[in-house]
Order: C-alpha cells, then sequence, then structure tokens
C-alpha cells in the first residue's frame, strides 16, 4: 500500500485562532484553491457557537459558497446537536466531533469532563449516522496536556476506546501542542493498538517543536497511512497555548514523495493557497 491520507484541516483548524477577520469569500477560494490542488478530504469550518471561536462564524455561508468538487469531502467539527443541524443544512459529507484524553483540557476547552463530553457527544453520533454522514472522532492531548503535562498511553486507549463504542467512524489522534517525539508516539500507539489498529487511526500532528516529521516518520513505520495536516501550517488550538501550528501540508507531502509514498496532492498548489489566504490576514486586509 503506497497511497497515504491526508485531511486537510487549514479552514478551520489553520483559521480558528486568527486575530484579524479572515472575509468568507477569502475562505471560499482557499476551499476551492485546496481541492484543485488535488487535496480529497478538506474540513472547511465548525459549527461551534461563534463566542467562542469568532473567525468561523461564517462557516454555513462558505459551505454554500464553495464549488463542490466530485470525490472531494467536505466536513466540518461540531459540538452538540444544534452545531450538527447547522452542518447538515449545508450538506456536509461528513462531521467530526471532539474530546479530550486530559481532564484539565477537556474542561477548559468544552466546559466539562471527559465523561460529561461521551455524554454529551452520544447523541450527536447517533443524530450523525442516522442522516447518514461520515463521523470522524477527535481525540485531544494524546501526548501531552498544556494543563495536565504529559499524558498516559493507557489513558488515550481508553478514551480511544469510549469514542470508538459510540460508533465513530475514525478515530484523529491530536497531539495538539506539538509535545511528540518518535518514541512517544510509537509508546501511545502501542497502547492505543491493543483496541483499533494504527493503520484504522488518523494522525494529527502540530510542529511546535519541529519533530512533526519524524513522528510522520515512526508513525509511518507503526503502520499509521492518514494524517491531519494544514498549508502553510496554518492555526493551532485556541485553548491549547504552546501550539502555534499544525503540520504544513506542502512539507509532508514533499516528505512522503521524497520517501515513495503517494498523496494525489500537488504541495507547490497547497502552498500558493495557503499563501493567499495568509495574505488577507498578514496584511491586515482581513479587517472587516
Amino acid at each position: 500500500m503506497t497511497h497515504i491520507r491526508i485531511t486537510e484541516v487549514g479552514p478551520r483548524d489553520g483559521l480558528q485562532n486568527e486575530k484579524a477577520v479572515v472575509p468568507a469569500a477569502a475562505k471560499t477560494a482557499f476551499v476551492n484553491a485546496l481541492a484543485a490542488a488535488g487535496c480529497t478530504e478538506i474540513e472547511v469550518t465548525s459549527f461551534v457557537p461563534p463566542k467562542w471561536v469568532p473567525q468561523l462564524a461564517d462557516g454555513a455561508e462558505v459551505l454554500r459558497s464553495i464549488r463542490r468538487v466530485p470525490g472531494v469531502t467536505y466536513s466540518a467539527l461540531v459540538p452538540n446537536e444544534r452545531g450538527l443541524e447547522g452542518a447538515l443544512a449545508c450538506g456536509v459529507d461528513a462531521v467530526a466531533v471532539f474530546a479530550a484524553a486530559s481532564e484539565g483540557f477537556s474542561r477548559r476547552n468544552t466546559n466539562g469532563s471527559i465523561d460529561e463530553v461521551f455524554t454529551r457527544l452520544a447523541p450527536v453520533i447517533r443524530a450523525a449516522k442516522a442522516a447518514g454522514v461520515r463521523v470522524r472522532g477527535y481525540l485531544s492531548c494524546v501526548i501531552a496536556c498544556p494543563f495536565d503535562g504529559a499524558i498516559a498511553p493507557a489513558a488515550v486507549a481508553g478514551c480511544s476506546a469510549r469514542l470508538l463504542e459510540l460508533g465513530i467512524d475514525e478515530l484523529d489522534l491530536g497531539d495538539t501542542i506539538g509535545a511528540g517525539t518518535p518514541n512517544t508516539i510509537e509508546a501511545m500507539y502501542a497502547a492505543v493498538s491493543a483496541v483499533v489498529e494504527p493503520s484504522d487511526t488518523i494522525l494529527h500532528l502540530h510542529d511546535t517543536r519541529g519533530a512533526a516529521l519524524s513522528c510522520v516518520e515512526r508513525a509511518l513505520a507503526i503502520g499509521v497511512r492518514a494524517f491531519d495536516s494544514s498549508a502553510t501550517g496554518l492555526g493551532g488550538c485556541p485553548y491549547a497555548p504552546g501550539a502555534p501550528g499544525n503540520l504544513a501540508t506542502e512539507s509532508l507531502v514533499r516528505a512522503l514523495h521524497a520517501s515513495g509514498w503517494e498523496t494525489g496532492i500537488d504541495a507547490d498548489a497547497v502552498a500558493r493557497a495557503g499563501a493567499q489566504v495568509r495574505a488577507t490576514f498578514d496584511s491586515g486586509g482581513g479587517a472587516g
């Protein structure tokens, strides 16, 4: 198997923490450019209440404005049933829900304990499945938490099992603050593999310490075949101090291609798409 699956999260995870407001038209153009670059899975936006993530308050407008390309999956993050309803009304192909392996992060990011979050997610996942859309389950802080420190691999495995029991279609393991090293990634997967094969997971890396590509290399050796990344390294979690950027899609694609893997993505085109949307806020053009 030589194909590596990449989900482009720049339009959602990449832009959610920007201080300047990126116009909906610029976001729409970004998504369209990513699809043209060969990205077949794009996380477009979220339906989190605007007071928490104001940058993505125009998610419905963007989803209705993008040019849908056959074969491309357009998804959105949803926190609850109301968010799911909004996403479904815009014709999303898939949704993502989110939990954390850290109690401290869960309380600060979702205003609820780990147990409370799983209770909240159950009806959301059931409703999404009933509507016929795929459900991704994000699990944050699988290596370390900005509030609780190092996270035990057993805790990650336990939370992974709970998400899978709720009926998610795929598990996305997030190194939310970029604390991972090849060894800690391997230790985490050694525990998680008791509940799900590494090849059936997605790995979401941040490049905070410049170790993301070495973590990708180790993950590939373990059997992981799917990754999240963001054009030009845009983004970071607004509730995770010290998480300034995701793994850059173009860097990931170039490294994979150099090692003989195939992605179907044009790295240069992705870099241009990222630079174009960056220009809207680096220059102050996103105001208003």
